[in-house]
């Protein structure tokens, strides 16, 4: 095979597409092994989206804050974690200083109506909609940078959800 510039170019980009993606599970893979749990309060949503389909849109209480026209494009949401990993917002904050002890960096992006923190949705099995409707919390893993990971919706309790066995449907 001749080895045109052309074909080098291809090859290079493959790979280094192949490294990006590479590094990006590594980093999750890290974090889920790494991180802390934390669990942030679902504010409501429209029911008739949780049984229209197989996952649950997800809409996290501290996303909707009062100045959002005030807060910069991106920046990270400063929580402090209880009992059980439940968090409670303490402010949002543009840089990842300051950080007071048992406080939690969260990045966020916003958007016109909101601020993003992560998964924005939840995905399950077809036909679980009635288990997962009892969420009442979002469980991320988050490092130190504020990256974070969505592993599971819990309830008020603060108990995974785990979705029915198929035996039992």
């Amino acid at each position: 095979m001749v080895w045109t510039k052309r074909n080098l170019v291809i090859l290079l980009n493959l790979l280094l597409l192949l490294g990006f993606f590479n590094w990006s599970v590594l980093q999750k893979e890290r974090i889920l092994a790494h991180g802390k749990l934390v669990l942030l309060q679902l504010a409501p949503v429209d029911p008739r989206s949780l049984l229209q389909g197989d996952y649950m849109r997800l809409n996290y209480a501290i996303s909707q804050p009062t100045n959002l026209s005030s807060l910069p494009s991106r920046g990270y949401v400063v929580v402090r974690v209880g009992a059980g990993g439940m968090a409670r917002l303490v402010r949002y904050q543009e840089e990842t200083n300051p950080l007071k002890a048992g406080e939690q960096l969260i990045r966020y992006s916003k958007t016109e109506r909101s601020i993003q923190i992560g998964a924005e949705s939840y995905f399950f099995e077809e036909g679980q909609g009635e288990v997962f409707a009892a969420a009442a919390f979002g469980g991320l893993k988050v490092d130190q940078r504020g990256n974070s990971v969505l592993v599971g919706l819990y309830t008020a309790q603060g108990q995974l959800i785990r979705p029915r066995s198929a035996k039992k449907r």
